[in-house]
């Protein structure tokens, strides 16, 4: 391997690290750092590019920092270079939580660290429910799309059905109400 090369894979690897490291909130917060590591500092792609590259990596599976970490570093310098980027922005997070799993594990029978945690999962169910509504409200309005809806959520919370099978099933549901409905002259 070139030692050219060699330097470009380890430049992806820090500036990841880099991105890793210093960044909270998720992907999204993720973006402006990325972009300007990536494309102000580092000069690899363009703004329009790290565009096109949230927008795919939005619509692919897993989280958005490393999908779009992934697809940069493929664009630099390939395969090598996307394992680099992938490795360089998760390596952080990875090692962060593993330190914090050994304290946790010894500082779990503290009274402040229980508190702590109560906290922390009342917080978490705001958010969840913040995204429940966020999504209620940019649901499709239709009589069927609540239907499906309640239906779902009945099966999962009574009945403990695999979620896999739920999204399948709505979907396959959602396909042949449209369906039905264009053959109608319709529109869900």
């Amino acid at each position: 391997m070139k030692k050219s090369k060699l330097k470009l894979y380890l430049q992806i690897l820090l500036s990841f690290m880099k991105i890793g490291v210093v960044t909270f909130g998720g992907g999204y917060a993720m973006i402006p750092i990325i972009e300007n590591e990536t494309s102000k500092n580092r000069k690899w792609i363009s703004s329009g590019d790290l565009l096109d590259i949230v927008a795919i990596s939005e619509s692919t599976p897993g989280p958005i920092a490393i999908c779009a970490a992934t697809f940069i570093g493929y664009r630099v310098a390939g395969f090598l270079g996307a394992f680099c980027a992938t490795l360089g922005v998760v390596l952080p997070s990875f090692i962060i939580i593993y330190i914090i799993s050994i304290f946790l594990k010894e500082f779990s029978s503290y009274d402040i660290v229980k508190y702590a945690f109560t906290g922390i999962r009342a917080g978490v169910l705001a958010l969840i429910i913040k995204a429940v509504v966020s999504m209620f409200k940019k649901a499709p309005d239709h009589i069927l799309a609540y239907i499906i809806m309640a239906v779902s959520f009945l099966l999962v919370v009574i009945f403990s059905t695999n979620v896999l099978v739920i999204i399948l099933s709505s979907a396959v549901i959602g396909i042949v109400a449209s369906f039905i409905a264009r053959k109608r002259g319709k529109e869900l």
